[in-house]
């Protein structure tokens, strides 16, 4: 599974809180090894830990001020907890995979 960044850089809705700003970014630098997690779940088939990480992202994402990637979390969790075939599930993971990492600390320049 291969991430390929498809979309616009995206920032935190709180990245221009002073006081927030070190958190997000904090969570910006941690993101990739979440992302790992997922992805290795995903190619060792194991679904729960799949859900348990997108549901992670999804909380996670949406505290730190990015709500896009609430919702790709969301349907990750959704197919790997009640089940799926593997494609669809693949193809949520690497959604939210490209969302991920498109994930910037900060505010546009």
């Amino acid at each position: 599974m291969t991430a390929l960044t498809m979309g616009p850089l995206l920032y935190s809705s709180l990245g221009d809180d002073p006081d927030l700003a070190e958190i997000v970014e904090m969570f910006v630098e941690e993101l990739p090894r979440r992302i790992e997690g997922i992805v290795a779940a995903t190619q060792q088939r194991n679904w729960a830990e799949v859900g348990r990480l997108a549901h992670q992202i999804k909380g996670a994402g949406g505290s730190h001020g990015f709500d896009q990637m609430t919702k790709p979390a969301a349907i990750v969790e959704d197919l790997a907890r009640h089940g799926s075939d593997d494609a669809s599930l693949e193809s949520a993971v690497a959604t939210l995979v490209d969302i991920c990492s498109r994930v910037r600390s900060g505010v546009p320049q």
